[in-house]
């Protein structure tokens, strides 16, 4: 068969095809909801990707935004026979226009059956914020450090932030009162396991239990170091919510459904950027992405009868899910949660 392009510098090829009968067709529900994709239609790029920062971090390199259509193209590409739906929102970014941004995503959801969270900014009026989610199909928001201000020259300036300094107490208050849907992705470079992220984590829940609370990229533990120093702190709170969006690692998806259960684990990509192809390595408490595609940080090369053996990045996610669910002995209702049960469940909960 042909090769279909997908997304950005990639393909779909037989060895996708190949990879997806191999390892997922027979396993995968016949429902999918992916909690965690960014749709962002690419003329809200107000600000270029410039050389300097693709050299900085290698998302920067692979994060080209993916309007609406192409995002469902891609969808029954990579899903086939599947009945999909998801949870959209756009690049957490002062790069993009975040208002039209969220006002294209917003008649593009409703239009295609999703669900949408708004990406917010933390200087927002309550009455801002209100009016957003007061829209069809808007469960609540997506919130993440970058927002509080941008720096044209790194995507980190503010990583040691506060989770209190981009989603201050106001916007708690409301989200609270309205029971929405929160997806928060932890700031600082210790991520998760940092003192501060769990003291806050548990101060949220505490004095608004109400939100659907839920972590993105289990706390960003792409390796099994950072997954033993958090997620057994957070263990106890059966209201609080992981996606395991962005995780390659099946020890850690493993771990995540030991330490945690699977009634509290979700779903998701973090597509467009795991459209990539290759494969990921783990060393400690790092990690190397290996790809076919001359980027900056693809500096060390496999060899080439390695990388025609590539499939792409959430191809691989999904298999590691598949192992961790396989050597725990899930049941199918339980594999059905995570793909989609569980998500029902907070959609009728935040909805």
């Amino acid at each position: 068969m042909n090769d279909v392009p997908l997304h950005h510098v990639w393909q779909y090829t037989d060895v996708d095809r190949a990879f997806w009968r191999e390892h997922l067709e027979d396993w995968l529900p016949g429902r999918i909801f992916d909690a965690h994709t960014h749709v962002n239609e690419p003329e809200y790029r107000i600000e270029e990707m410039t050389e300097q920062r693709r050299r900085q971090y290698w998302v920067n390199e692979v994060g080209e935004p993916i309007g609406a259509a192409a995002a469902q193209r891609c969808f029954q590409t990579v899903f086939p026979g599947r009945e999909f739906s998801c949870l959209a929102f756009g690049h957490p970014s002062l790069e993009y226009d975040i208002e039209a941004g969220n006002a294209a995503l917003q008649a593009e959801c409703v239009r295609r059956g999703w669900y949408r969270l708004a990406v917010v900014r933390p200087q927002w009026s309550a009455e801002r914020l209100a009016r957003e989610l007061d829209l069809p199909r808007v469960l609540g928001v997506k919130v993440y450090y970058a927002m509080i201000g941008h720096d044209a020259t790194s995507r980190d300036k503010y990583l040691e932030a506060d989770i209190f300094d981009f989603l201050p107490h106001l916007p708690l208050e409301l989200l609270d009162q309205r029971h929405a849907w929160l997806t928060l992705h932890v700031p600082k470079a210790d991520r998760l396991g940092h003192p501060r992220n769990i003291s806050q984590i548990k101060q949220i829940r505490r004095e608004y239990p109400n939100i659907v609370v839920v972590i993105a990229h289990l706390g960003r533990s792409y390796t099994m170091p950072h997954a033993r120093e958090s997620l057994p702190q957070l263990a106890d709170d059966e209201g609080l919510y992981f996606d395991n969006s962005a995780v390659l690692n099946p020890d850690v998806h493993r771990y995540a459904l030991e330490t945690l259960g699977p009634a509290r684990i979700l779903f998701g990509t973090d597509n467009p950027i795991f459209y990539m192809r290759g494969r990921r390595q783990w060393h400690g408490r790092t990690y190397v992405n290996r790809t076919d595609y001359p980027f900056h940080f693809n500096s060390r090369r496999e060899p080439p009868e390695v990388e025609s053996r590539y499939t792409l990045f959430m191809y691989e996610a999904l298999r590691a899910i598949r192992r961790a669910c396989d050597e725990l002995g899930l049941s199918r209702s339980q594999v059905e949660a995570i793909f989609h049960g569980n998500a029902d469940r907070l959609i009728c909960k935040a909805g």
